[in-house]
């Protein structure tokens, strides 16, 4: 692999200028956080749930975030709902597969959902992925198991079987499509000690596809400008509750310099 740039920079500025409504059905825990990180971007969120307004409200979206991290049998209905709608209108459908691997209602919930609607990114961590990919690993909760497999390969299995990108996130970010992949060396330790970064890596993830469709270099652009923002807010850090605060603050005055100074891409 060797390294390359890539122009997150000006996908941001892009989304700060077009505002793309981002429709979430999300995870209850985190939805707060997934809705100010929008924001910050220069997105709209918006979280509606209803099975009975998530089709229109999809059709005013350019992209829609699906999270089963906080899971019902009527959540799974309103997501297909929503995700119907938004294939009708071809705008890109993120799907966290959160806490794919740690129990069989997750794990169905993924597999019909992939299997009724087209789903245009699916990210989890190595456990979530490798589950839904087939193999047999269990997730802790929602933290990543242990998973002894060349993940690269799991991802690249994946994309070809379901015709999507797959973004894996974790000490190194591994994203695929068909045909490329990237791996992103971002991101700082300090994450893992936050609820909710996942979550709002799969909303960044959402609006920065809302204004690019190619859908792998668009994930890869929104991974780097997440975690460059997550570097630069761990030294301003003491501990989580800092470093969270921090990073809404380092997102949101991001420059082009730092940006491209920081980034670590690899293809």
């Amino acid at each position: 692999m060797s390294k390359i740039k890539i122009d997150a920079y000006s996908l941001l500025q892009k989304i700060k200028m077009q505002k793309p409504l981002v429709h979430h059905l999300t995870n209850w825990v985190t939805i707060y956080d997934c809705a100010n990180i929008v924001k910050v971007l220069g997105g709209s969120p918006v979280m509606a749930h209803a099975k009975e307004e998530v089709a229109e409200m999809a059709k005013i979206a350019s992209a829609l975030i699906l999270n089963i991290g906080t899971l019902t049998v009527d959540f799974i209905e309103a997501m297909k709902i929503a995700a119907q709608s938004a294939n009708e209108k071809g705008i890109p459908v993120v799907l966290d597969v959160c806490g794919a691997g740690a129990t069989h209602l997750r794990d169905e919930a993924s597999f019909s959902l992939l299997g009724s609607v087209k789903i245009d990114i699916i990210k989890g961590n190595a456990s979530e992925i490798a589950r839904i990919t087939g193999e047999k690993v269990k997730t802790k909760g929602v933290d990543a198991g242990t998973v002894e497999k060349d993940m690269l390969l799991i991802a690249k299995r994946l994309a070809k079987k379901r015709q999507c990108t797959v973004v894996i996130t974790g000490k190194e970010d591994i994203i695929v499509d068909t045909q490329k992949h990237y791996i992103v060396k971002n991101g700082h330790e300090l994450m893992t000690h936050v609820v909710g970064t996942g979550c709002m890596a799969a909303s960044v993830i959402g609006v920065f596809a809302a204004v690019d469709r190619n859908l792998a270099y668009a994930a890869t652009a929104a991974l780097v400008v997440f975690e460059v923002a997550a570097q630069l807010a761990a030294e301003k850090s003491k501990g989580p509750a800092a470093f969270k605060n921090a990073l809404f603050d380092c997102l949101f005055n991001l420059d082009k310099q730092t940006v491209e100074k920081m980034q670590n891409v690899s293809q």
